[in-house]
């Protein structure tokens, strides 16, 4: 399962960056394929790491329409372990409750523990993530 394009603009905008890896899925961001999910694979398609950014490169004849799609016009769609390992240590528990709906619990700076909802597992872990990225992001230097 993967979060909305929605929820993952609004990780990308708070400042989560994404370093691109086999296995993650993404979204280009033009409005012909913003609907249509891809998964980086060397086998089809490539991250190719150069000095002056990354660029996805799509190999063989599978995405006839597409040779390479630049890092940012593409937007990172993490998956639920990916979500859960950037909560790190703040992590607590994951639970689904009777209504079908997920609870992620977090301990924020040592204090108090906060709770995150969503459909879907991924969609609370996100939520939490956004949390925890706009605090740090907001927090005075």
């Amino acid at each position: 399962m993967v979060i909305s394009v929605e929820l993952a603009l609004r990780l990308r905008e708070t400042g989560l960056r994404w370093r691109p890896e086999s296995g993650d899925r993404f979204v280009v961001l033009q409005p012909e394929l913003d609907h249509e999910i891809f998964t980086i694979s060397e086998m089809t398609i490539e991250a190719h790491h150069y000095p002056t950014g990354t660029v996805l490169g799509f190999n063989g004849t599978t995405e006839w329409a597409l040779d390479s799609v630049a890092e940012e016009d593409a937007l990172w769609l993490p998956r639920e372990d990916q979500l859960r390992d950037l909560l790190g240590a703040t992590f607590r528990s994951l639970a689904r409750s009777t209504m079908d709906t997920y609870q992620v619990v977090v301990e924020r700076g040592g204090h108090f523990e906060e709770s995150f909802w969503g459909d879907t597992a991924a969609e609370a872990y996100a939520l939490a993530v956004l949390a925890l990225v706009s605090a740090a992001v907001d927090r005075p230097s």
